[in-house]
Order: C-alpha cells, then sequence, then structure tokens
C-alpha cells in the first residue's frame, strides 16, 4: 500500500517512464530466455558435429558418422556413436587380458575409484581398453574432448599412474601425476571451430 501511495505522487511522465522501462526489462528477459534455448537445441550433440570436432584434433582422421578412427599423440582412437540409442564411445586398447595379473587388475580396479575419474579401464574380447561413455545428445564439445584427452592418458599412464590427468579423487589409493597438458592442447585444438 505505502509503494502504491508514492507512485500515485509521482509525475505522469515518471510513471511512463517507469513502464517503459519495466516492458523493455520482460521482453528482454524473454528474448533471451529464447534465444538460450534456441542455443542449446543447436548444441545438441550429433555425428555430424562430432565428425567435425574429431577432424579438427586430426585432419587425417578416418571413418565415417557413427565409426571413427584418428590419432592423438601417437595413439589411436577409436570412436562409436549410435544417435539411435542416443549413445558415445571412446576407445583406445591398452594391453592384451592374457598380459595382466591379479596384482594389475587390482590396481585397475583402484584406478577406476579414484584417478581415471571419467574414462575408465574396462576389459572385452580379451582386451584392457580405456574407455569413455556417455550419452550423445547431451554430451558437448568440452566433455568430448576432455574425454578423447582422459583416455589417451588412461593408456599412456599405464603401468604406472594410471591417470586420466584430470584430478584425482582424494578417497583413493592413487597419488597420481597429472596430466592435464594433453587435455588442455586438445580443447585448444578441438574447440576452435
Amino acid at each position: 500500500m505505502k509503494y502504491f501511495i508514492i507512485l500515485k505522487k509521482l509525475p505522469i511522465s515518471i510513471l511512463l517512464t517507469l513502464l517503459y522501462c519495466l516492458s523493455i526489462s520482460s521482453y528482454s528477459i524473454a528474448a533471451d530466455k529464447e534465444k538460450r534455448t534456441e542455443t542449446q537445441s543447436q548444441t545438441k550433440m550429433n555425428n555430424a558435429y562430432l565428425d567435425k570436432l574429431i577432424r579438427r584434433i586430426d585432419e587425417n582422421a578416418k571413418g565415417k558418422p557413427g565409426y571413427w578412427q584418428f590419432k592423438v599423440e601417437k595413439v589411436i582412437v577409436t570412436v562409436i556413436t549410435d544417435e539411435k540409442a542416443d549413445r558415445m564411445r571412446i576407445l583406445v586398447p591398452v594391453s592384451k587380458l592374457e598380459d595382466l595379473d591379479n596384482g594389475i587388475l587390482k590396481r585397475l580396479m583402484q584406478a577406476n575409484f579414484d584417478s581415471a575419474l571419467d574414462a575408465r579401464y574396462a576389459i572385452a574380447q580379451s582386451i584392457l581398453w580405456s574407455a569413455y561413455i556417455h550419452p550423445l545428445s547431451p554430451l558437448n564439445a568440452k566433455q568430448f574432448i576432455e574425454g578423447i584427452g582422459q583416455v589417451v592418458n588412461l593408456r599412456n599412464t599405464f603401468g604406472g599412474s594410471y591417470s586420466s590427468g584430470a584430478l584425482v579423487f582424494g578417497g583413493g589409493d592413487s597419488k597420481a601425476i597429472q596430466r592435464r597438458k594433453l587435455i588442455e592442447k586438445l580443447l585448444n585444438k578441438g574447440l576452435a571451430i
């Protein structure tokens, strides 16, 4: 009630100016919301955008939408997607399963807990893999590129720090050496699209 009395005492020109400012502000907020929604729908990850990112990282990448192979620091990286199932995998072979003893397998599980982070060690088809698995459509370019860096780092640090190069979760057994440089290098290269 007190504000209404104050508004009644203001000259009409000031009241009109206030109403105008409020309407412009409301329009601006609605326009920003519409623009954010439009941008979010345009950034939905798909094979076409992944293809651009991959070819930015390695112009000699081979494959087609849904299956690519390319190199990062001389390591062959495979990316497999399924748009219908909305899934994406980044894979790098690390070792034959027959070459791993129980001590190494235990160490891999420890690394999966604290130093592998978003990437993981996994076993399939008698091969130890470094893998990053994510739903495709909500994946953004930064997550994808960091995933590549983490997978390559896990492969390169196998037998040593077993680190993806990202942060290390403090509650585990690993005291890993950080390999964040590769991830930063890939981000600079891939996000320049």
